[in-house]
């Protein structure tokens, strides 16, 4: 009584990884982006002093997995391209983007925000100024070019069939 399964993997296990580690980086930075980050401005939170504190330690957290996810899906391409001859070239340059996006909010935009935002005076009122929304806007803006070369991705991945 010996049961012989021949049941195998439609796609290879790098192919995989991208898939579920874009998935759920995607879906992490729009539930960051669009639910918990609004929720805490509407909630006045922002107008507090502790909110820079509060940001930075989200953040600090959510860059370090984004770090991580970036580089499971560069190394998933990189060995894509070795193992398939008919890999997309385009897939390494959009994952070494998404790893400059990633790098780029982990060790620049969020610690400069932070230093920025910090109330070191607790009789002055707290302002934004003019530096912040510039780097607030340098950050959306990355955040919809990692939104589009990441979704470009998993959808070559998604429609890839070996």
């Amino acid at each position: 009584m010996t049961a012989i399964s021949n049941f195998e993997f439609k796609r290879p296990i790098w192919q995989i990884g991208i898939i579920l580690t874009l998935g759920f980086w995607l879906s992490a930075s729009l539930v960051l982006d669009w639910v918990i980050m609004p929720s805490l401005y509407l909630s006045g939170m922002m107008s507090q002093a502790g909110f820079t504190t509060a940001g930075y330690t989200i953040f600090w957290n959510f860059n370090r997995m984004e770090l991580l996810s970036a580089a499971i899906v560069l190394t998933g391409a990189l060995a894509l391209s070795k193992t398939r001859y008919h890999w997309r070239i385009g897939s390494i340059v959009l994952s070494v983007l998404l790893l400059t996006i990633a790098m780029l909010d982990t060790y620049f935009l969020t610690p400069q925000m932070c230093a920025i935002g910090v109330q070191l005076n607790l009789f002055e009122a707290a302002a934004i100024s003019s530096t912040m929304n510039l780097l607030h806007g340098s950050y959306w803006v990355l955040e919809i070019v990692k939104l589009v070369a990441g979704g470009t991705l998993l959808s070559w991945c998604w429609r890839e069939q070996f």
